[in-house]
Formats: structure tokens, sequence, C-alpha cells
């Protein structure tokens, strides 16, 4: 990640990781310690929850 690269984007970039190595996992709490990780604000949380609720669950068809 880029040194420069905003909060949200990092917090993005992280949770589409870990979903990619367990598919499965709360999406709930990575968005929890994604907000304590990139200290995120509560509109940032937001966005990540909508965000991480329209990504269909499991592996990719």
């Amino acid at each position: 990640m880029a040194q420069g690269e905003a909060p949200i984007k990092q917090a993005v970039a992280w949770i589409e990781e870990r979903l990619r190595e367990q598919p499965a996992a709360d999406r709930v709490k990575l968005v929890d310690e994604a907000g304590r990780r990139f200290d995120l604000t509560p509109l940032d949380a937001d966005f990540l929850v909508r965000h991480v609720a329209e990504r269909p669950k499991g592996p990719a068809a």
C-alpha cells in the first residue's frame, strides 16, 4: 500500500484480502478491526459495512 493512500482505501484492500483468504470470515468483525487498525471515522466505518455487505459471500463462481 502506498504511504499516502487514504485510510479507507487501505481498509477496503485489507478487508478484501482477508475475505479472499477466508470467504466465510465474520464481516462485522473485519469492519470493526479495520476501523481500529486504520483509525477510521464513523462515516468511513459505515461505508465499509455497506461495501462489505454488498460483496457476495463465499468463493466466486
